[in-house]
């Protein structure tokens, strides 16, 4: 079975950083995107990054461009969220995706809701 845990989720002051984990398990990791996506109370839940696995291609949601990094560790099977510079705006439930078409990265800002699998999420508050 898919498995996808994010963990780093916590309080961090303004224009402080966090970084988020995802561990993934149960497909090929290589040959698939994995996404990160975020809901706040009240707002639209938005694809914040995604990595295709298997050629490093990544996409960035305007919002988070210059201040997030998306990664992966593919010996571990884990990518990572680096986010810097963070604002009140940031605080959200942060879950990790993932869909075996590698290519979706493309179009991740759309195509995140039908991603194939979606993890439990990890709350970032963002203190101003």
């Amino acid at each position: 079975d898919v498995q996808l845990q994010a963990s780093g989720g916590g309080f961090v002051q303004t224009g402080g950083s966090r970084r988020l984990s995802c561990a993934a398990s149960g497909f090929s990791f290589r040959q698939h995107a994995i996404g990160w996506i975020r809901q706040a109370p009240g707002k639209e839940r938005e694809g914040v990054a995604c990595i295709s696995v298997g050629d490093g291609t990544t996409y960035y949601a305007d919002s988070v461009k210059g201040r997030f990094t998306i990664s992966s560790d593919n010996a571990k099977n884990m990518v990572y969220l680096q986010m810097n510079n963070l604002k009140p705006e940031d605080t959200a439930v942060y879950s990790c995706v993932e869909d075996d078409r590698w290519y979706r990265c493309r179009t991740y800002g759309s195509a995140y809701i039908d991603f194939n699998s979606w993890g439990q999420g990890t709350l970032v508050t963002v203190s101003s």
